[in-house]
């Protein structure tokens, strides 16, 4: 049996151990990516101390950002999914399948469901294509939480708003880019040294999260602008504000999506309506958005350059011997960058 090296959880709670583990034969409708680099995300650092959504048990592998090359294809697999040799980045499913530990990003095989690989342009490299899974697969259920079409396109005449709150990180910098191909002009909050690098990727208007006033000028801004500014997306968990500003400017009703996971303790709005950001339930169904968005969405906006991999890529050198100090440093707090590990 051959094997792999993986950067291994042994229980919750533990430090990370790099061993061998058994490589995967890929199911039916699956692929085996040879990993050239994987991005950290709050959720994989969350998922070690809370052991959450890994109920198949320890030890396990964590992450779901990766980029490779595609190794081995299962016997289902579309003809229009990437091929064996194909540059790809994919969205590893270790949160949706519980914690499998095959599906986990941080080791040199992984599979992945061929529905979420989406094949590269030769100008993307691989540190930047471990940026995008998570970041657009959590935008995308972001926005269909929130009952948001996929072939939403509003006009400028439309005068139709989108709040993005903690707008410079990798999922706030993805749903910046999606609501703004959709046609909504995008209310965004960010550090101001990300000002402008935010408006590169679409955002109309910005604010400074840490300005005591933040919520007046979103508000004052909206009503001046005369948009409808119904729809918010939380990034980084900053719900009281999101719902000050929804509840004030929506007497009647508005929503919001979080990307943090809720807990009792979350506060609430009367009018605004909350919820955890979510895909589709259904196994086929998640099979068909997840097409969508990779397979379709993502690779048209890459291919037409008019989708940026972002925030900024910083790279923490030593593989899979530095998941554990990658973990920490993302849970120390990083700001306008994304820690991707090169395997």
């Amino acid at each position: 049996m051959s094997t792999h090296l993986a950067a291994v959880l042994p229980a919750k709670g533990s430090t990370i151990e790099v061993k061998d583990r058994p490589t995967p034969t890929p199911g039916p409708s699956e692929l085996l990516i040879n990993v050239k680099s994987v991005a950290v995300n709050p959720l994989d650092w969350k998922q070690q101390l809370s052991g959450f959504m890994l109920n198949q048990g320890f030890p396990t592998v964590l992450g779901s950002d990766v980029s490779g090359i595609v190794l081995a294809a299962g016997s289902a697999v579309p003809a229009d999914a990437p091929k064996p040799g194909t540059r790809v980045a994919a969205f590893a499913p270790c949160f949706f399948t519980q914690g499998a530990a095959d599906y986990g990003a941080f080791q040199t095989r992984v599979l992945v469901p061929a529905a979420n690989a989406v094949a590269l342009p030769e100008r993307v490299d691989f540190d930047e294509a471990s940026t995008l899974p998570m970041a657009v697969a959590t935008a995308w259920s972001g926005l269909y939480t929130l009952g948001v079409p996929r072939e939403t396109a509003f006009k400028h005449v439309d005068k139709q708003a989108f709040l993005v709150w903690g707008g410079a990180s990798s999922i706030g910098t993805a749903t910046i880019q999606l609501a703004s191909s959709m046609g909504f002009s995008v209310y965004a909050t960010a550090s101001e040294k990300h000002h402008d690098y935010l408006r590169t990727l679409g955002a109309k208007r910005l604010f400074d999260y840490r300005n005591g006033a933040v919520v007046e000028d979103i508000i004052r801004t909206a009503r001046e602008d005369d948009v409808t500014l119904q729809l918010g997306f939380d990034a980084v968990g900053a719900l009281e504000s999101c719902l000050q500003v929804l509840k004030k400017l929506n007497p009647r009703g508005a929503k919001l999506a979080s990307a943090p996971p809720l807990t009792p303790d979350s506060p609430q709005m009367e009018g605004v309506e909350l919820k955890f950001v979510s895909a589709p339930n259904d196994p086929d169904k998640l099979a068909d958005f997840f097409r969508f968005v990779f397979g379709v969405w993502l690779k048209k906006k890459l291919d037409a350059e008019e989708f940026i991999p972002s925030p900024k890529v910083k790279v923490i050198g030593g593989g899979l011997h530095s998941v554990q100090a990658a973990l920490n440093e993302s849970k120390a707090g990083v700001s306008g960058v994304k820690l991707v590990l090169q395997l």
